[in-house]
């Protein structure tokens, strides 16, 4: 993944990780108001008063909860604060097993606590930790809530007088074996705390597992997107230079080969297109109908120059201007001006326009001018005037498509053509043969 996207994919997945981790305090927060609450109003139903150490403990983590979701994403917040604040949750649960009296009378060992409660209690402290999408601190929480259950059952037991667990069953244990040593209330169940933190741990590998999977596909999203975004500008860029009439074809082509559009010097074929007394067209009809009608015949004239791989250089009013391997590489580009030409021409009847078209092959000059504001892409050279002056030549000798020798020369084995003899062009120093569609 290119540095660029990787650094706006990890600045995303920061504020996502933020606004997860404000998720999960809140409502690791809201969990410890409603077990305070609850807290002081069992022991209230039960006419026993709340030990104060206890309520004290609850407001203490509350107080963290806020002060933490107050500094998340400010300039005083750190990376460890979250795995100091799941670990104080995590052992502050632990240390509620070995050290919170399970009777007030003292008479009951705390390992009771084990049995009756059990590990269940820090799940959703491991589950919350998913929220963050940090797969460590899944993993961080997982081993500090094995790590912290073990102390404290380790603790309890190394208490304990006397205990009993699965090993104090007889090889062939019978109902009474089993009351003995299970109903116990010296019963330890050393291999029961094994199988559940072994569970517990297990399950936050797979959480683990889960947050990086969606950590890779968020990356991947991510990705996708600034590659869109980076096409979608490039291909705005390469309609402001060449116009709004870009196909997506061709503009993706740009795209991949960017330095098409830097100045060069190539061999092309050039293709003019001019309407047929559009003049006389426009007079009698609205201007809005003239205008709607031409883009209209302009939009499908490009569509039909873009699929033979031509390029529409600029529009000239009631006509454009084309290119066939500028900027766009064609394998054969007097060939596609010639078949382009001749869509155009069955384009051109089944409108009310007549048309003329003045092809012209050899080395033309394109590339960008303008300035760093302003960019435009351009072709210029003798080729570019001698198709030009074709189109013009093409009404004094009554035909719609004229063709210079160079592009015959290419085409006249695929395409009929017909001679007109040599003539005299504007702006070119030397007579021009001069061909047409037979």
């Amino acid at each position: 993944m290119p540095e660029r996207i990787r650094e706006h994919a990890f600045l995303r997945l920061q504020q996502t990780e933020e606004n997860g981790l404000r998720l999960a305090i809140s409502c690791r927060t809201v969990v410890i108001v409603a077990a305070f609450v609850w807290y002081a109003g069992a022991s209230f139903a039960t006419d026993s008063e709340p030990r104060a150490v206890g309520l004290a403990i609850l407001l203490i983590y509350a107080g963290l909860g806020v002060a933490h979701l107050i500094v998340i994403g400010t300039r005083f917040d750190r990376w460890w604060m979250k795995y100091a604040i799941y670990t104080i949750d995590v052992l502050g649960i632990c240390a509620l097993f070995a050290l919170i009296p399970i009777s007030r009378t003292g008479d009951v060992p705390q390992i009771i606590a084990f049995r009756a409660y059990g590990i269940y209690y820090l799940i959703p402290i491991v589950a919350l930790a998913t929220l963050s999408l940090s797969w460590r601190l899944v993993i961080w929480v997982g081993a500090v809530a094995v790590i912290g259950w073990w102390s404290a059952f380790l603790l309890v037991v190394s208490g304990m007088e006397r205990s009993l667990s699965w090993g104090d069953l007889p090889a062939n244990a019978d109902r009474s074996d089993y009351e003995t040593v299970f109903l116990s209330i010296d019963f330890i169940g050393r291999g029961n705390r094994i199988e559940e933190t072994g569970f517990l741990f297990a399950g936050a590998l797979i959480l683990a597992l889960a947050v990086y999977r969606a950590r890779r596909v968020f990356f991947a999203q991510v990705a996708a997107e600034v590659q869109q975004e980076t096409e979608r500008r490039a291909r705005e860029r390469v309609s402001n230079v060449l116009g709004r009439y870009v196909p997506r074809a061709i503009a993706e082509k740009l795209i991949n080969s960017p330095e098409a559009l830097e100045p060069q010097v190539r061999h092309a074929s050039v293709l003019v297109l001019d309407i047929a007394d559009f003049s006389k067209f426009a007079a009698s009809r609205d201007p809005q109908e003239v205008i709607e009608a031409l883009d209209s015949f302009l939009a499908a004239a490009t569509d039909t120059i873009s699929k033979h791989d031509g390029i529409v250089i600029t529009f000239t009013g009631d006509g454009l201007l084309a290119t066939f391997n500028a900027p766009v590489e064609v394998e054969s580009p007097e060939l596609n001006a010639v078949e382009a030409a001749i869509d155009l021409l069955r384009l051109a009847d089944t409108t009310a326009y007549r048309i003329r078209i003045g092809i012209a092959s050899g080395k033309i000059a394109s590339g960008n001018v303008g300035s760093s504001q302003r960019q435009a892409f351009t072709v210029y050279g003798e080729v570019v005037n001698l198709a030009a002056r074709l189109e013009s030549l093409a009404k004094s000798l009554e035909k719609t498509v004229l063709l210079d020798a160079a592009t015959n020369d290419r085409i006249q084995s695929q395409h009929g053509t017909k001679a007109l003899g040599e003539h005299s062009i504007r702006g070119i120093d030397r007579e021009v043969e001069v061909f047409t569609l037979g």
